[in-house]
């Protein structure tokens, strides 16, 4: 026999002063099915709170010994998250409003209160504070389980990179981060300085990559007022600003030999000179660098410096790209998923077993941030609901295979076409092979709907008829 799970009933707690009122709401929700208890004001509403939760609080603003509004206050204070919906004679809307934005209320209703209008509020109601209670229970978890600082992962592989953080992080010593792009090297650096006993201090961040040649040495080194054209005033550069904290070099591999070589120099003595500067400054700063750059090719083409890796090298940390830990997809989705959810002020409940299973079978070639990419897509569509396939990118969709009857059917590119014209011929046949189905299209080139449309633009009305031979 199947066995189902079902919600429990959801208890609406009701606070009014008024006996008539309550006693008649009470009787109204329990026949919509919900279990309903009551109070006759603040502070009887506040106890019987803090003995059972409720799923949703239905309160009055005027009533003795506690109103609302003080209620509403000690809510949060007491570390109850259950929803109100507040209860306002006509006339105290903007009251309402103001006690919905300054206390956290859910929503408010006017009296006489109108059952039709009652029943969606409280479904909705009921279902945002589960959806709140689910969401603390994931971030208990997740807090406690698969993860350190904002990484997260149970993979061998990650719980290894977590061992080395741990491990390195009270030391002094340069750390060089290796791994392609978009796999996290910047939150392994801001967890090794959360560890640190340099935790308190600043954590500064250049991309060399971003910084042309002429400002690198400014932005590092710092600059002396008319040290050079456009030198206005005396600036700091980063290693002054990461003082008794940690610098991280993000993509070391790009910044120019010239720079280099003053950067060794600084990691050798301590002492920074802004530009146009006389005199030197002594520096406490770890320095944390990082690259998707193989460093000893880079050396063998001379566009790296042998001694200056050696220097950075002190200790590395090599990110496992993520087709080589699929397993920490669905930890990661979801903790992506609250953090989406709070960015956006959205509701997405969960990632629906189908929308999973094609982000596990990815093979992500921008690693973390194309997941994260992928599922802010996601959760901008799916609005209040779960996650599907359909809300994903086209790119994580499998090949559509051609069946059998037809795996014959072939495009034939004239010699010496250019390569527009090329992908000109290919839409075209593919549209004769599916009959005008531009759906299908999309799908056996792998692009997008919206790829297809445009590329449409382009092209003089057809007629879809299968050519012959195709």
């Amino acid at each position: 026999m199947a066995i189902t799970a079902t919600l429990p009933v959801a208890r609406i707690l009701i606070a009014d002063d008024e006996e008539n009122q309550r006693t008649g709401l009470a009787a109204m929700i329990r026949g919509w099915g919900f279990a309903a208890d009551t109070a006759c004001d603040g502070q009887e509403a506040l106890d019987k709170l803090l003995a059972e939760p409720a799923a949703v609080l239905l309160t009055d603003l005027k009533m003795p010994r506690m109103d609302g509004f003080e209620l509403l206050r000690r809510l949060p204070v007491e570390g109850i998250q259950t929803p109100a919906i507040v209860l306002t004679a006509f006339g105290n809307i903007e009251t309402a409003l103001a006690t919905m934005h300054d206390l956290g209320a859910f929503w408010f209703l006017e009296k006489p209160i109108q059952p039709s209008v009652l029943r969606v509020l409280l479904d909705r109601a009921v279902a945002h504070g589960r959806l709140t209670e689910e969401t603390y229970r994931l971030q208990r978890q997740l807090s406690s389980h698969g993860t350190l600082g904002d990484m997260t992962g149970q993979s061998p592989a990650m719980r290894r990179i977590f061992s080395l953080i741990e491990q390195v992080a009270p030391s002094k010593a340069a750390v060089l981060i290796t791994g392609e792009s978009g796999t996290g090297k910047e939150l392994v650096a801001r967890s090794m300085h959360s560890l640190s006993p340099r935790a308190g201090g600043p954590f500064v961040a250049l991309n060399c990559a971003a910084m042309p040649e002429t400002l690198i040495e400014s932005e590092l080194f710092g600059h002396e007022k008319g040290a050079f054209t456009g030198a206005i005033e005396r600036r700091a550069g980063c290693f002054e600003l990461a003082q008794n904290g940690t610098l991280l070099l993000d993509e070391i591999g790009d910044m120019p030999l010239s720079t280099q070589a003053k950067l060794l120099r600084v990691l050798e003595d301590s002492r920074v000179r802004r530009l146009g500067g006389r005199n030197e400054l002594l520096v406490d700063v770890r320095v944390v660098a990082s690259t998707n750059k193989v460093l000893p090719d880079a050396i063998r083409r001379n566009e790296f410096r042998e001694d200056l890796y050696y220097r950075l090298n002190v200790f590395e940390i090599t990110l496992p790209p993520l087709r080589e830990r699929l397993d920490d997809i669905p930890l990661l989705a979801q903790a992506l998923l609250l953090d989406l959810n709070r960015k956006h002020r959205t509701q997405v409940p969960e990632i629906s077993s189908e929308a999973m299973d094609l982000l596990c079978a990815h093979r992500w070639p921008g690693n973390v941030r194309e997941l994260r990419n992928a599922i802010e897509r996601a959760v901008i569509l799916a609005g209040d609901m779960p996650i599907l396939p359909q809300h994903l990118p086209t790119t994580l969709y499998p090949r559509v295979p051609i069946p059998p009857s037809q795996a014959s059917s072939q495009i034939v590119i004239p010699l010496g076409s250019s390569l527009a014209e090329a992908e000109r011929e290919i839409l075209i046949q593919t549209l004769h092979f599916t009959k005008g189905n531009k759906s299908r299209t999309a799908e056996i080139l792998g692009v997008s709907f919206k790829t297809i449309f445009s590329r449409l633009k382009e092209l003089p009305p057809m007629d879809y008829n299968p050519k012959p031979g195709t």
